[in-house]
């Protein structure tokens, strides 16, 4: 397992994190959990609505029955989201969600806390208290955000005393928007239009990591691109690869993600234990320049 270094800090962790939204629905979750860990995934990331907290449950009782050790996983939940309601990052809110999410996963500290989403009525200076009372408890050691863009965390960044570690963002070969504007620079195609703040660039430069969720989608969940007739070019690229370093085609995909020097970290939320190992494995593989173009091209991007 390739580990990379999370934000800022000193600290190592697996480049591949096992999200666990779809746990509710694995037919064996203690053996989703015992692949991951005997693949050296040991980084797993929740979300408090994620099968409205029932996710979280599955899992504490899943790895109570495992050989695992709760000092050697790194446990990241997300919070902000009322669903179908509104997004809410209030101190109350932000506090509450982790007493609960702390109290399902039968666990006394988060090791990352997101914020899931934004706010547009956030006010920062009571995210700040929610982060250092947290902080102070000894309940959330780290923080981070998800699908923000730049503007918006330096305003939470001003008021803030922890640094912002990750943000999780939609990406993957389907999802290319982050490299497209940048590719397509002085350009007036479709391709140079920026949706993100140059959010890649921005990540690079504050060492916050990116966590790569839905990796293997194409659309807006409209499905999986790996193996869909739709895609015919992009899946014979796929193969080709994945018979040339022994892999399979998931495992391409994820290491396209991984040979980014950005650093990022690929979420795999399948609870298919032989996928866990493909994409497990695949972490170690480093595609060539010349191959990470050529899947990129695959998928219908072009180069000016």
């Amino acid at each position: 397992m390739k580990n990379i270094k999370f934000g800022p800090t000193d600290l190592e962790v697996s480049s591949v994190i096992l999200g666990l939204m779809r746990i509710n629905n694995a037919k064996d979750p203690v053996k989703v959990l015992t692949t991951a860990i005997e693949n050296d995934i040991t980084f797993f990331d929740h979300a408090d609505i994620y099968g409205r907290g029932e996710c979280e449950t599955i899992f504490a009782e899943a790895l109570a029955k495992t050989d695992a050790k709760r000092e050697d996983l790194f446990i990241q939940s997300k919070c902000g989201i009322v669903p179908g309601e509104m997004f809410d990052f209030s101190k109350e809110h932000i506090i509450s969600s982790v007493e609960g999410s702390l109290q399902r996963l039968k666990t006394d500290h988060l090791d990352a806390l997101l914020l899931h989403r934004p706010d547009t009525l956030f006010e920062p200076e009571e995210v700040a208290a929610a982060f250092d009372q947290l902080e102070k408890d000894g309940k959330v050691k780290y923080f981070g955000v998800s699908n923000q863009k730049p503007g918006q965390i330096e305003l939470l960044k001003k008021y803030v005393s922890q640094p912002l570690v990750a943000n999780q963002l939609q990406f993957g070969i389907m999802h290319t928007g982050m490299i497209d504007q940048g590719i397509h620079v002085n350009m007036t195609d479709a391709g140079s239009v920026d949706h993100d703040g140059e959010i890649l660039e921005y990540s690079r430069l504050h060492e916050m990591t990116i966590q790569a969720w839905s990796p293997y989608q194409y659309g807006f969940f409209e499905g999986v691109f790996i193996g869909n007739e739709k895609f015919p070019e992009l899946n014979e690229k796929l193969t080709e690869l994945a018979d040339k370093y022994q892999t399979t085609p998931t495992g391409i995909a994820s290491a396209w993600i991984l040979r980014h020097p950005a650093n990022m970290q690929v979420i795999a939320g399948t609870m298919t234990p032989h996928r866990i190992e493909e994409i497990a494995q695949a972490s170690s593989i480093v595609l060539t320049r010349h191959e990470w173009y050529e899947v990129y091209k695959a998928a219908g991007n072009i180069l000016p």
